[in-house]
């Protein structure tokens, strides 16, 4: 047995994931819940006084503007679409003779107005260009949302649906590089305060087919995403639990997003795998929250 499915199944066993047949898709107990909504509070406890704007949007996004965004033209294999009954009577009593043979019942769904929410910022960019120009000083944003991406398996740490905390940076070139920096910054030492063994290493996003191995070629070789590393199912192949992503001015100019100046705005972003970094906690310190490192459980807020 693997290690990804040995996890996977002492996860299961001991209560703290929920099994629901589907890869990738599972229900959280409220002891996994807690170690989130503790380190949700660590991460409040270093940005909290960054003033960034926080919001928060459901999973769901506007397909209009997930179009826009590009999303299909680097990740299709990701993305997840909502559709739903759209017929009359008739229609509907041939969609229930079809599941009742086992027919493919699916094929009459017609997509709606809704997509799945591939990561927590796509719903932010056209929310701030709505408002007109940003600020000399730019914009900062704290935002949290399940998000989906369409990649089955049996490692617990690459989840279907999964929640992404994010603080999103809007400005001139410096601006955004230096806040992903000092992220970069308190990502290390935030991990080490909870007892992770980390690592921070250049990255890329998995752009499809061939013209994407050229972006993700593009993205290393201008350092425009690491990544921190952290062993979950596997040392030899540590889990990423956070990204720093500085975009150029690529969602500025897509969007409009614009300065009091008339510059095009760079962007940047950190992003917090929340589901990857509990399970890291647990593959380090154990399943039983009680037992783990004094300091932990201090740092986390627990009480002895």
């Amino acid at each position: 047995m693997d290690m990804q499915t040995s996890l996977l199944d002492r996860l299961f066993s001991t209560g703290l994931l929920i099994d629901t047949g589907v890869e990738g898709l599972y229900g959280r107990s409220g002891a996994f819940e807690d170690v989130i909504a503790r380190f949700e509070r660590l991460i409040d406890a270093y940005g909290g006084a960054d003033g960034a704007e926080a919001m928060r949007f459901p999973p769901g996004m506007n397909r209009a503007h997930f179009e826009t965004s590009g999303y299909m033209k680097s990740f299709p294999q990701l993305a997840g679409t909502v559709h739903s009954f759209c017929g009359g009577e008739l229609d509907h009593m041939s969609l229930l003779q079809c599941m009742e043979v086992g027919g493919d019942w699916m094929k009459d769904q017609k997509p709606t107005d809704i997509v799945l929410t591939p990561a927590a910022c796509y719903p932010l960019y056209p929310t701030i260009a709505k408002r007109g120009r940003l600020p000399a000083k730019g914009g900062l944003y704290d935002l949290q949302s399940y998000c989906f991406r369409h990649e089955p398996s049996n490692d617990p740490a690459r989840q279907q649906l999964f929640r992404m905390r994010e603080y999103v940076c809007m400005g001139t070139q410096d601006h955004v590089t230096e806040f992903r920096q000092t992220w970069m910054d308190r990502g290390l030492e935030m991990m080490a305060k909870v007892g992770l063994d980390v690592t921070m290493d250049v990255a890329n996003d998995p752009f499809f087919g061939r013209a994407g191995r050229m972006l993700a070629n593009n993205q290393r070789d201008q350092n425009l995403k690491f990544e921190l590393l952290i062993p979950v199912t596997s040392a030899a192949k540590p889990t990423a639990c956070m990204s720093f992503n500085y975009h150029q001015d690529a969602f500025g100019a897509k969007w409009g997003l614009n300065l009091e100046n008339g510059d095009v705005a760079h962007t940047a972003c950190v992003g917090f795998g929340l589901e990857r970094i509990a399970l890291a906690l647990f593959a380090r310190h154990g399943l039983d929250i009680a037992l783990w490192p004094a300091e932990v459980r201090k740092v986390l807020g627990y009480q002895d």
